[in-house]
């Protein structure tokens, strides 16, 4: 077991010890108050979601550190909870060692920020970047934290209410020392925090399509970092003890950024990130902007109304309700233009190409072209699939692998190989469609082409055959039948000829060739099929030098149906006969459930059939085509072959 998941499974075991005394201590407290009972709660659900992101990412990715800093992530709130909790207890039933508990824990407040400033360094891969300037900020941040825990302990300023009664069993510094201590150590805590952000920004440079994802997901989250510190200080300035302004910056951090962490690392395009940025940047500028517009209207409507008005409240309500749609509009084209100004001269410039296509100034196949110089991304490819296809192909025939999907009516339609947003793709759907569909057309009309040609040159081929087999067969046997014939009527009185033995001669030939005719005609169409399908199928298994089994499932079938399924039977038994060595052949023909017929050949031959190769199933593709049918071949080498046409039976 690789040493990442390892950490991340004794975190994990420790989050659980540290959780079960938690509730063992508040279960033993003589009185718990509301405060400690959500404390707990709050760090039982905060550390069990991360703990369980840590575990589930370093099950899926085990040799990556990630996924320990995320259970270290989930070890911390409850920690903090035991200690404060610890302290609170003691209060009403003496603890051991509650004091130097209490010491301990004052700066261990830094705990909540550590393993975040970890993960910066180390997502999305696991590893440090190369350089010295990240080794120095991982070292800053391994010696910074301890040091100021330490610093902080030493502080002998007296505690907050309601520990004010407790002392510092422990040696303690002189308070001017500990604050020229403790403010280098926060600054050098900031510095250490923009530092991180700044190998964030450098590894995002260097990365590739799918880690720059992962990096946005990843920063998204980290946003709570920056916030609740601001948060934290804006509390204390504001009020001097704790409120709810730092529980929701805490709750920010240990949710949102695991969350997002753990989504980054498997499921990065699950949805458009850009799209979610510019979402919480509008949400969060124009949340903001009404806060400051209630505050002023409330404020300016009381001292007009008097306080507690309810026209004031009613009139202010209405107002920010009447403000926040166009606001929010406007943000949020501002932020797209700020924070993404290629994703709009994307959309842009898609818009514009589907102008100049509805008004006949251009063509939609130039999608690619106006992506690559929008998304600056020169090796951008845009892949269509064509209808009953499985794989996405370019404009000119290339497949096209993997990128961002583009789906119409919740179908896949195209794929877009290359940094695209979700937005883009999904604005280019039309004339990816657009596309398809002339492609489509194109293929249908290229297969029609090359049916017709293949066609013409089988009749032709046929009709020579017929006249070879007619000059050298039946007509040399007519012309001489005539001759008898003619030479017995001039012998017939001199007695000079065998007229009985001539006579004889000519029916014989005349049986010989009425047989070879028959023979011709069975070549054009069996006349077996005059019973029906399954007669012509007898047949066909009796004359077969192999083994064949045959069923027919269903009714009578029109004759062309039946004429066009006996010739994709007798084709694909005679390539397996001569050409993959079968030794058993199965034949069955059933109707399928939207009323086609369904005529499937296998066979225990070699397979690597191609019917590119020869004559035989090409035309059968032409046979079927012409009566709308679709023909498909399956033949993997050493697996056999299996030919399956489906021919429309409309009675």
């Amino acid at each position: 077991m690789p040493w990442p998941r390892r950490l991340s499974l004794a975190t994990t075991v420790l989050t659980t010890v540290v959780i079960v005394a938690c509730c063992a201590l508040t279960a033993a407290a003589p009185v718990v108050s509301a405060g400690v009972l959500f404390g707990l709660v709050s760090a039982v659900v905060t550390g069990a979601l991360s703990t369980g992101l840590g575990v589930f990412v370093s099950r899926r990715r085990p040799a990556n550190l990630v996924g320990f800093l995320l259970t270290f992530i989930g070890l911390v709130p409850p920690l903090e909870t035991l200690l404060d909790t610890y302290a609170q207890v003691s209060l009403t039933r003496p603890l051991p060692g509650a004091e130097r508990v209490n010491q301990l824990a004052a700066g261990m407040w830094t705990l909540w920020y550590v393993p975040v400033l970890l993960l910066m360094l180390f997502f999305p891969g696991g590893r440090l970047p190369p350089g010295r300037f990240p080794r120095l900020v991982l070292y800053g941040v391994l010696i910074v934290t301890p040091v100021f825990i330490l610093v902080a302990a030493l502080d002998p300023t007296a505690y907050d209410p309601p520990f004010e009664e407790y002392g510092h069993p422990l040696p303690t510094l002189p308070e001017s020392v500990v604050w020229a201590l403790l403010l280098p150590l926060l600054g050098l805590f900031m510095v250490l925090l923009v530092s991180s952000a700044l190998v964030m920004r450098h590894r995002y440079r260097a990365a590739d399509s799918v880690e720059r994802a992962q990096l946005k997901w990843f920063g998204l989250g980290v946003v709570a970092l920056p916030g609740t510190l601001l948060l934290c200080w804006a509390n204390y300035l504001l009020f001097g003890e704790l409120t709810a302004l730092i529980w929701v910056g805490l709750a920010a951090l240990c949710l949102g950024v695991p969350s997002l962490t753990a989504l980054a690392i498997l499921r990065h395009d699950l949805y458009d990130v850009d799209r979610a940025t510019s979402a919480v940047v509008t949400w969060g500028l124009v949340t903001a902007g009404l806060l400051a517009v209630y505050s002023a209207a409330s404020f300016t409507g009381g001292l007009a109304l008097g306080r507690g008005s309810a026209v004031a409240a009613a009139g202010v309500t209405a107002l920010v309700a009447v403000v926040l749609v166009p606001v929010k509009n406007r943000v949020r084209r501002w932020v797209d233009r700020r924070f993404y100004p290629v994703r709009e001269r994307a959309l842009a410039a898609v818009a514009a190409l589907e102008r100049e296509v509805h008004a006949g100034r251009a063509r939609p196949e130039q999608l690619e072209e106006v992506l690559r110089e929008a998304l600056r991304e020169p090796r951008l490819r845009v892949g269509f699939l064509l209808p009953g296809g499985t794989q996405f192909h370019d404009t000119a025939g290339t497949p096209v692998g993997q990128g961002t999907e583009v789906r119409l009516a919740g179908r896949p339609i195209g794929i877009i190989d290359g940094p695209c947003p979700r937005e883009v793709a999904t604005a280019s759907a039309l004339l990816v469609e657009t596309v398809r569909l002339r492609l489509e057309l194109r293929q249908a009309l290229g297969e029609v082409e090359a049916s017709r040609g293949r066609l013409l040159r089988i009749g032709y081929r046929e009709r020579r055959r017929l006249e070879r087999d007619l000059h050298d067969g039946a007509q040399s046997r007519l012309v001489s039948l005539g001759m008898a014939l003619r030479l017995a009527q001039r012998h017939l009185d001199d007695g000079s000829v065998d007229v009985d033995g001539l006579l004889d001669q000519a029916v014989a030939e005349l049986g010989t060739a009425v047989a070879e005719l028959r023979e011709l005609a069975h070549g054009l169409r069996p006349s077996s099929l005059d019973d029906g399908l399954g007669p012509a199928l007898e047949s066909l298994a009796v004359r077969a030098p192999v083994r064949l089994d045959w069923r027919l499932d269903g009714r009578m079938l029109p004759d062309d149906v039946a004429t066009t399924a006996f010739y994709v039977a007798s084709e694909a038994v005679t390539n397996a006969v001569k050409h993959a060595e079968a030794t058993s052949i199965g034949v069955v023909v059933g109707e399928n459930g939207d009323g086609a017929l369904r005529v499937t050949i296998q066979d225990d031959g070699r397979g690597g059939a191609d019917p590119r190769g020869g004559s035989g199933l090409s035309g059968l593709k032409d046979r079927v085509a012409a009566l709308g049918g679709l023909l498909h071949i399956t033949s993997s080498p050493g697996g056999g072959t299996t030919v399956e046409a489906v021919l429309p039976c409309v009675s």
